[in-house]
């Protein structure tokens, strides 16, 4: 009888539905995220509501986000994570149904909240893959799955613009529900529940302690343009969230079954690898900020391009396609020349897809090739980020430890998102009677991508040298796993 605690020997088939279905769930979450994007201009007045207020809606998806990363990921680990799983994408079908049955701002924030919680989906595929399939698929399996974040985010938004153009907004939401669904239940036929749990107790002061850290956090960063950044309330809640998290950090440090293991995670090739998201988080989330509006900014300007939102919906689709051909390019290198070099080698060809895009901004093309650039460096590194977390950690913290890496990708596209409004908000032009984003403020957040990808290739250039065997599941504690 097979040791429960390695990886099942899954026939090709098999392994290959399995992948597949996990992969296609990623898609299907990251495609909540851009669901919102084409309504933004409209939400106020569909959700009869002011333009501040009626921002709940997306705000709401990243604070309910931030909460249950972790601590999906840790339950995962502790009872199970297909049954995390299910539950996170039956979160994602409730808050659907309930934005496709919104007309107002309350429902929709509930309901854009319950689908922020599904955010776990994408670590708890990549540790579902850890524990089921052979090593030698292991790194192209988790390239795929940590590339359908970009696959879903650049595929959705010409989707979602061509609903929103065409049919009525709510269509948008049911066709969320009806993915979810098809989600579920493929997920129920093909993929098995994982043999590898630690049991044990739930940390719930543990979870609630970094869930009012990482809340107050976020809100700060993302409403802090809105309330001013010297204002009593960012800065409380700046305060609220430092004290907190070293009152956290003194209690996981301290209780025996933490929901983060803080020694783990201050491992060093941990810990540089959650540096090198954050900031690669940043740097992916820049080209959101910038190519799109470049694109639908009017002519008049001499630098926009006046087109609509779903010609930048095709405009960003590319760079999609372009992450997902790379996921097995980018678990061939990191077999042969190890995760390091795969991580550093992205964040180079991020840096030089931001250094064309300050010159090449003039026609419809040039943003094609510069999204398509940036996205083949996105693809190429976070592939590489789970094969150099799990190489660090045992089986029985993998979703854990997956869940705090994408955390920090998460926080890294908060932050990028206020720098860039604040640099965007400060460098305008007046266009008649409204002042616009200037081409230098456009010019001065792709150099700080490019800048910020540079940090990430400084970072990584420290992670402890591995072999390629490194990659592949490391061996739990014996008592680290029971079988089902």
């Amino acid at each position: 009888m097979p040791d429960p605690s390695t990886p099942v020997a899954e026939a090709p088939s098999r392994a290959n539905l399995v992948v597949g279905v996990l992969a296609f769930a990623g898609i299907v979450v990251s495609l909540m995220q851009t669901l919102v994007i084409p309504l933004i201009p409209a939400l106020p007045g569909l959700l009869h509501a002011s333009a501040a207020d009626a921002t709940w809606a997306i705000t709401a998806t990243l604070l309910a986000g931030a909460v249950a990363t972790p601590t999906v990921g840790r339950l995962g680990d502790m009872y199970g994570k297909r049954r995390m799983l299910l539950l996170s994408l039956g979160a994602l079908v409730a808050g659907s149904t309930i934005g496709a049955l919104s007309d107002s701002l309350a429902p929709m924030v509930a309901g854009r909240a319950l689908q922020g919680l599904a955010a776990g989906v994408i670590p708890l595929g990549i540790s579902i893959m850890r524990d089921e399939l052979p090593a030698e698929r292991l790194g192209s399996a988790t390239a795929l799955m940590s590339a359908s974040l970009g696959v879903g985010g650049a595929l959705g938004l010409p989707a979602a613009a061509l609903l929103a153009e065409n049919a009525d907004w709510h269509v948008l939401f049911w066709t969320s529900a009806g993915l979810g669904l098809v989600v579920v239940g493929l997920v129920v036929a093909l993929v098995p529940e994982s043999p590898v749990r630690t049991g044990g107790r739930f940390d719930v002061p543990g979870a609630a302690g970094l869930s009012i850290a990482l809340i107050s956090l976020l809100l700060a960063i993302s409403k802090g343009a809105d309330w001013g950044w010297g204002s009593p309330a960012t800065l409380g809640l700046l305060a609220v969230a430092v004290v907190v998290l070293l009152l956290w950090g003194r209690w996981e440090l301290r209780t025996a079954q933490p929901l983060v293991d803080l020694r783990t995670t201050a491992r060093r090739q941990v810990l540089l690898t959650n540096i090198a998201s954050a900031v690669f988080g940043f740097a992916m989330f820049a080209m959101s900020l910038v190519l799109p509006q470049l694109l639908q900014l009017p002519a008049a300007t001499g630098y926009g391009l006046g087109k609509s939102m779903l010609v930048v919906g095709l405009v960003m689709a590319p760079s999609g396609l372009v992450m997902m051909a790379l996921a097995p390019v980018s678990a061939r290198i990191s077999r042969t020349r190890g995760p390091k070099t795969t991580l550093m080698l992205g964040a180079v060809v991020v840096a030089a897809g931001y250094a064309l895009g300050i010159g090449l901004m003039s026609t419809t093309w040039q943003l094609v090739v510069v999204s398509s650039t940036i996205g083949a460096g996105i693809g190429l590194a976070y592939g590489a980020m789970p094969a150099l977390v799990m190489g660090a950690v045992p089986v029985s913290e993998t979703a854990a430890a997956n869940s705090l890496n994408t955390l920090m990708r998460s926080i890294g596209t908060s932050v990028s998102s206020a720098t860039a409004g604040l640099v965007l908000a400060r460098l305008t032009i007046d266009f008649g009677p409204v002042s616009l984003p200037s081409q230098n403020g456009f010019r001065l957040v792709l150099a700080m991508g490019s800048a910020a990808a540079l940090i990430a290739l400084a970072v990584a250039a420290f992670l402890p040298k591995r072999s390629p065997a490194a990659t592949a599941p490391a061996s739990p504690e014996p008592a680290a796993a029971v079988s089902r």
